[in-house]
């Protein structure tokens, strides 16, 4: 088993926004655009989502921002969010033997987290 865990300012997510109209396109998927814009504070459900794919990059000992894979790690699901991975992250998870993930997130009025457990396949 392997964790992961991840803690950031909505005020960051939400400043990356603004400044940079890429930002959504480069990092999250149409599904969680959609899905982030629905909600009343979009900027604390895209941090959550940062903060997860986060977790789950550090779980699988990938580096998410390094390798620009963002995309190629999907929160879906509610109310209990789920995970889906594509691309590099994928084929990087069947490498290292990775099983079922687990993932929780949570926010503050300040801050989203996240924590991923891979259990080993």
């Amino acid at each position: 088993m392997r964790v992961g865990v991840d803690l950031i300012e909505i005020g960051r997510i939400r400043r990356s926004l603004e400044r940079y109209p890429r930002f959504r396109e480069r990092c999250f998927t149409d599904a969680e655009q959609a899905y982030c814009e629905s909600r009343p504070n979009p900027a604390e459900s895209y941090a959550g989502r940062f903060a997860g794919k986060e977790a789950v990059g550090k779980a699988l000992g990938f580096g998410v921002a390094r390798a620009f894979a963002w995309k190629d790690i999907e929160i879906v699901g509610r109310p209990k969010p789920g995970v889906c991975l594509s691309g590099r992250v994928r084929t990087w998870a069947e490498r290292v033997n990775a099983g079922a993930i687990d993932l929780s997130m949570s926010h503050s009025r300040e801050l989203a987290n996240a924590v991923a457990v891979v259990e080993d396949g």
